[in-house]
């Protein structure tokens, strides 16, 4: 046997793979995560409007043993009016979900989208009324 490994094919000091532990992400982490995605998913902002965030909070799902995180999400945004809310909400949620398992594996059973600002479309000011 060359290479340090013994008659087992394995590293002498190999640990199987059960007993390595697992990698803790910080629910920070999937926040800034979940909080580009939905930059990403509203586009451009409007005029004036913050960048949207996200509150996460990341717990180990009950189940058969294996160490599977899920995030839940709460994203805050802005967006401009008049547009059809419920269509962006969905697109926010599709693309956050999508992203968090992408990047970091998690499952992400819940993503609430609380929109609190509108932002009238240019031309739209003050005096005009939108209804």
């Amino acid at each position: 046997m060359s290479g340090g490994a013994t008659e087992s094919g394995r590293a002498p000091f190999a640990v199987p793979p059960g007993e390595r532990g697992a990698t803790r992400i910080a629910d920070r982490v999937v926040a800034k995560i979940a909080s580009q995605a939905a930059r990403e998913a509203v586009g451009g902002l409007p005029e004036g409007a913050a960048r949207p965030y996200a509150d996460v909070v990341v717990r180990p799902q009950a189940g058969d043993g294996t160490p599977v995180d899920a995030a839940r999400v709460r994203v805050h945004l802005e967006l401009d009016y008049p547009c059809d809310i419920g269509s962006r909400c969905r697109a926010v949620r599709r693309h956050v979900v999508e992203r968090v398992g992408a990047l970091v594996g998690m499952e992400v059973p819940e993503v609430a989208v609380h929109v609190e600002r509108l932002h009238p479309a240019r031309g739209q000011g003050a005096a005009g009324r939108t209804r």
